[in-house]
């Protein structure tokens, strides 16, 4: 039976952010606790009268206090590169000195941290890094969204029975699936040009399904790119035998491309969204 696709757009979702997805607590934690003695001997230095002098004898007496410095600024690296009002270019690395506690001193300083310190800006460093860790964190969520759609379509998969390395694989080049189930995916690597990889590959007793996941909550060029993108390998999957290739998307984003959308609609028999798979659309292809 054709589906009509006026009705399935309407049935696609504003957003598939899961309770993690905001911030990732259990990250945060971590990533503050790598530096949690370090931070503590730093909180010395708090209203100290004498900062510079305090701080010197500290990195005097425990070097590996630097560790914990660019954390402070909200850098993840223990490589700091800066450019001098001189134009000099100054290499700081925070786990190994390599330059005097002089020159250290003067990156106190200049970044602010001296102040912020010695002035009781911050009554606790530890606390202080929860925060800025919460702030990165956050940043993040482009990054956890662009594999929220992934995780959707992988606890579907594994609902319908399907066991993970045994009867689907993740993350899985096309020379990969030749190797392992003596396919000719030619038309799709170009000749073996291309080195594209599908998000989830299924395997059943009658066919090896490549499949493709993606979630666009706004508009974008990309949108038309991918739905092109996909449409081409749509066609070109059918010339192999025991293939088949099948697109999950979702996302209010699409109501921008949607023509763009409905031209791979026409041509593909196996796209669906999550609202099809909460209709049990995995368990029906999947065979």
């Amino acid at each position: 039976m054709k589906r009509n696709f006026a009705e399935w757009i309407l049935t696609f979702t504003d957003s598939i952010a899961d309770y993690k997805y905001y911030i990732d607590f259990e990250t945060i934690y971590r990533n503050a606790e790598e530096h949690k003695l370090e931070l503590n001997m730093m909180n010395s230095l708090i209203g100290s009268k004498n900062i510079e002098i305090d701080f010197e004898n500290l990195m005097r007496k425990y070097p590996e206090v630097l560790k914990c410095i660019p954390i402070l600024l909200a850098v993840r690296q223990y490589e700091i590169i800066v450019l001098d009002s001189n134009g000099n270019k100054l290499e700081y690395n925070f786990e190994k000195m390599n330059y005097d506690v002089a020159q250290y001193k003067i990156f106190m300083k200049e970044t602010g941290l001296f102040d912020l310190i010695q002035n009781h800006l911050v009554n606790n460093l530890y606390d202080y890094v929860l925060g800025v860790e919460s702030g990165l964190n956050s940043n993040a969520r482009k990054n956890r969204g662009g594999h929220l759609m992934e995780d959707v379509v992988e606890r579907f998969i594994q609902k319908a029975g399907f066991k993970k390395n045994e009867t689907y694989f993740k993350e899985m080049y096309l020379q990969d699936i030749e190797e392992k189930w003596k396919l000719d995916m030619s038309f799709i690597s170009n000749q073996n040009q291309s080195t594209k990889r599908f998000d989830f590959v299924v395997k059943t007793d009658n066919c090896i399904y490549g499949i493709e996941s993606n979630f666009y909550a706004s508009s974008g060029s990309k949108l038309n790119e991918t739905a092109r993108s996909y449409k081409m390998i749509a066609e070109e999957s059918k010339n192999i035998v025991g293939f088949k290739f099948v697109w999950f998307t979702d996302g209010i984003g699409w109501y921008s491309a949607k023509n763009n959308l409905q031209e791979t609609f026409d041509i593909m028999e196996d796209i669906y969204n999550i609202y099809d798979m909460k209709n049990g659309v995995i368990e029906e292809i999947f065979r």
